[in-house]
């Protein structure tokens, strides 16, 4: 096992698959204690049982992170377990059935600016003063390529990546001088379970738009998420880094 995170007490939403459950993984082999969070506790649970047949410390606590009490339990348990809490990767997100902004279901529209972005608010406004608590820290809020550039029938989506990245920013100015880091990563497409469920025809179009000539995978966004979380990111703070395969570019 690595050891950039060794002795750190990380926490993770979304991580009960997908790109969550990598950056767990990618925590505890670098010698972090992993809090893995999701509102579906059979994959959280899998996640933490992936970490402790690879020799890794972790537990589950499920949330909801459209509730600002889930968030605040969630800290509360992990000072409570671990004792501390020096890393969080505010990650879960969902997404919602295409449509124009004029016919866009306005239940839809709730659910995913409560998850995407209200989440990481609320995620931010109980976890940093826990990591003022412990010192400083770092924490990795996950956006999306469409926190930079829009897609058509996709705009709460859009609107709440967009707002992740402005409000990381917000973050990283207001604790840049106590100790804490933020950044926010912004993934293309990725292999992830919902990705997997899509038939070749439709993914073929995804695949395109990358000129890397592929999906990502996990592990991918995950290795850039530990980087951004260690001490070997020491000088970086309110940036946004894309791991999209070059989709941006164009």
């Amino acid at each position: 096992m690595s050891s950039t995170l060794q002795g750190k007490v990380a926490l993770v939403t979304g991580a009960g698959s997908g790109i969550g459950r990598a950056v767990a993984l990618k925590y505890a082999a670098e010698g972090a204690k992993v809090v893995v969070s999701d509102i579906n506790a059979k994959g959280g649970n899998d996640t933490v049982a992936a970490i402790k047949e690879a020799g890794g410390d972790a537990i589950f606590v499920h949330a909801d992170t459209s509730l600002p009490a889930d968030n605040q339990a969630l800290v509360a348990a992990t000072v409570a377990h671990y004792g501390a809490l020096h890393i969080a990767c505010n990650n879960a997100g969902v997404g919602a059935p295409p449509a124009d902004i004029g016919e866009y279901d306005i239940a839809s529209w709730d659910k995913v600016i409560g998850i995407n972005l209200s989440g990481v608010f609320y995620g931010m406004r109980y976890q940093i003063a826990a990591l003022l608590d412990a010192g400083g820290g770092a924490i990795v809020n996950m956006a999306s390529i469409l926190g930079q550039v829009a897609t058509r029938q996709n705009s709460a989506y859009v609107a709440a990546k967009h707002g992740v990245v402005g409000l990381t920013k917000a973050a990283a100015l207001e604790y840049a001088t106590r100790g804490i880091r933020v950044n926010t990563v912004g993934p293309g497409y990725i292999d992830t379970p919902a990705l997997r469920a899509m038939s070749d025809a439709a993914r073929a179009p995804l695949v395109a738009q990358h000129p890397i000539g592929r999906l990502g995978e996990p592990h991918e966004v995950a290795e850039l998420v530990a980087w951004l979380s260690s001490d070997q990111a020491s000088f970086v703070t309110a940036a946004y880094y894309a791991v999209d395969g070059g989709l941006l570019a164009q």
